[in-house]
């Protein structure tokens, strides 16, 4: 037997992300050609991937780890993002929901650690990643959206944890240049981070602490054993362990996608307009979220680009996806409507960049890691659900440690246990019903950003969404 992985539709350079151009990204390892060994075999080149790779050599650097990536490390969702940088402790209601409030608070506090991490990389100039530590801003623009955040921060305080700070309206206006947004909290110790540059320069730290990597090798497929094959085009990698760390992409497997969805997030970024940015007050390098269940994402580049992003929930049938998930055929249509919404004075500036990228959703819209069924030696993460940047550091810790088979806190997380977490609907039910409910929460969002009330077949549909009430 073996496991068949998806091949990647790899975007053109011009619908690649504003991030991989803005860098000129491109390979700068060789692809695998003939037959290599390793102790470890990680399968994708993103942050899950890097950082799994970068925990592995410092517990037992005497290990041969090789990455196999099918196109540039970076290139999947760890290059496509908005570049947000925030603690689990805005999500410390739905980890507490699968890991308990003990551990959960934990976790959120890892990821803390996890931004300190990413500081100290920039300060000691190990990584030039553009990180700016100036806040994320969770915010409300409509009574529907008021609130949205209460959960969430009543559990930090009750734990003893003081990472919100409540918002008045005209401090979100001074901060965003907009006042689209009236209410909300800010996370202080959190911001921005230019994703390319970071992904970028954890391959090279990869490479300098002795990890090999193959850009360009899309894995095909993967014979189990207690040494594994893997199959690249041209080439053969031979592994004690493997690491499945290729996010969207892993719902190939029967397995796992049971219990993963795919969706897309549309994002779009404008021309330079610095001067206009600074007229309207949106002068640092806070991160903003709106409280819609289709959520909008954005930033200030430090050049004075605006990154606007939304979920925009394009769910793909049998997790299948292809250009598409690059770059739609709207060309971020709905980005700019909203763009235009929340920010009118920025009309006339061009829209220079527009892409797409697929996300990897669990039920819980937390992640989950474990081995494959029989297969103790091949380990996996997935299911971040958008947020990975100071997550994906915590993430590596605990694949590292499956994979090392230690008996520590990271491989006894309660989010380590694939058959503790529930399943989806079979097909075509899952992406009928995604459909319905895609287009309910369009029809609520539309509404409510008017305040208005939306019917009541609407609001049931839109709250059929995996976890929970559209809030």
């Amino acid at each position: 037997m073996s496991f068949r992985l998806r091949q990647p539709a790899v975007a053109a350079p011009g619908d690649r992300s504003f991030w991989l151009q803005d860098v000129a990204a491109q390979a700068v390892t060789e692809s695998l050609q003939g037959e290599v060994r390793a102790d470890v075999a990680i399968v994708g080149g993103g942050f899950t991937g890097l950082w799994t790779a970068l925990r592995l050599r410092d517990l037992a650097p005497e290990m041969r780890v090789v990455i196999l990536e099918a196109d540039l490390c970076g290139s999947g969702a760890s290059g496509r993002n908005g570049g947000q940088v925030h603690s689990w402790f805005a999500e410390l209601d739905q980890i507490s929901a699968v890991v308990g409030a003990a551990e959960a608070r934990q976790l959120c506090a890892d990821t803390v650690d996890a931004i300190g991490e990413l500081q100290q990389f920039q300060q000691q100039g190990m990584i030039d990643m553009d990180l700016r530590l100036d806040g994320w801003l969770w915010t409300a623009s409509s009574k529907a959206q008021e609130g949205a955040w209460s959960r969430a921060v009543a559990m930090t305080e009750a734990a003893g944890a003081e990472r919100f700070r409540q918002l008045t309206a005209e401090e979100i206006e001074q901060r965003t240049g907009s006042s689209a947004s009236y209410a909300g909290i800010v996370e202080p110790h959190a911001g921005t981070v230019h994703p390319a540059k970071l992904a970028i320069g954890l391959r090279d730290l990869a490479i300098a602490r002795g990890v090999v990597i193959h850009e360009r090798s899309p894995v095909i497929d993967i014979v189990p054993g207690r040494i594994c094959t893997l199959r690249t085009v041209r080439g053969t990698a031979r592994a004690e362990k493997v690491v499945l760390a290729a996010n969207a992409w892993l719902s190939a497997l029967p397995e796992l996608r049971r219990h993963l969805y795919v969706v897309a997030s549309q994002v779009i970024a404008t021309a330079e307009a610095p001067d206009l940015l600074d007229r309207i007050g949106w002068r640092d390098g806070a991160s903003i979220c709106d409280s819609q269940a289709h959520v909008l994402y954005y930033q200030r580049t430090p050049r004075g680009r605006v990154v606007f992003g939304r979920g925009s929930g394009n769910v793909a049938f049998r997790g299948d996806f292809g250009a598409s998930f690059n770059r739609s055929p709207q060309h971020g249509r709905d980005n700019v409507r909203e763009l235009h919404r929340v920010y009118p004075s920025l009309r006339e500036v061009k829209i220079a960049y527009d892409w797409a990228g697929p996300i990897d959703c669990t039920p819980q819209h937390v992640p989950v890691f474990d081995h494959l069924q029989g297969h103790p030696n091949i380990v996996f993460g997935m299911g971040f659900n958008g947020t990975g940047i100071a997550q994906t550091p915590v993430a590596g810790r605990i694949l590292a440690s499956l994979v090392l088979e230690r008996k520590d806190r990271w491989s006894a997380s309660g989010l380590v246990g694939i058959g503790r977490r529930g399943k989806l609907p079979p097909e075509p039910f899952r992406y009928l019903g995604a459909r319905l409910v895609r287009a309910a929460i369009r029809r609520r969002n539309d509404l409510e950003i008017r305040n208005e009330t939306p019917g009541a077949v609407t609001r049931w549909l839109s709250e059929l969404k995996p976890g929970g009430p559209a809030e």
